[in-house]
């Protein structure tokens, strides 16, 4: 059996993401979906909490028709250093054969510890990125769009929207992170 590693911090997971968990199961028996930066919540960049995160990605596959017995999420805090972050991923989540991302560090750091990594295809990245996402909220332009239903349902539940707004207009105006 080969499995997948697909990792994120999907801030919120939308139809990209979507898609990069079917592109993995397509190419893998079955994939871990690792919530990356799982500590990190309530900043500009990082508004929604891991559990927030796995809640979004289990009712946005869900709904779906993603099979739940194909696929796991897992939250993953960040290492203190690049150099150990493979190794605690590791040290977190069961065997794994592949990865698959299109970021340049983690690309890099798993093809030196000798793992086989895919480049996911992107759909179209200029509009389906969770920054866009998070500006879209911000600019009070449709975002919803942008995200699995599912997920619009949730951001809107955890009071997502107003939190978006609240952290990014700090950030414009100076303010501290909290």
């Amino acid at each position: 059996m080969r499995v997948g590693l697909l990792v994120g911090r999907f801030q919120p997971f939308h139809l990209g993401h979507l898609e990069a968990v079917r592109h993995a199961l397509r190419h893998s028996d079955y994939v871990y979906v690792v919530v990356g930066s799982a500590q990190r919540s309530h900043e500009r960049d990082n508004p929604f909490t891991a559990g927030e995160r796995i809640e979004m990605i289990k009712s946005a596959l869900d709904g779906n028709k993603v099979d739940p017995s194909k696929w796991m999420a897992m939250p993953i805090p960040d290492a203190d250093s690049h150099a150990l972050w493979v190794a605690t991923l590791e040290s977190m989540v069961p065997k794994f054969d592949v990865v698959f991302t299109n970021d340049a560090l983690t690309y890099l750091l798993f093809k030196e510890d000798g793992f086989e990594v895919s480049a996911v295809p992107y759909l179209d990245r200029s509009r389906y990125s969770a920054t866009n996402v998070r500006d879209r909220i911000l600019e009070r332009k449709d975002w919803e769009s942008l995200v699995p239903p599912q997920v619009a349902k949730l951001v809107k539940r955890f009071g997502g929207v107003e939190r978006v707004r609240a952290l990014m207009r700090k950030d414009l105006t100076g303010g501290a992170h909290g």
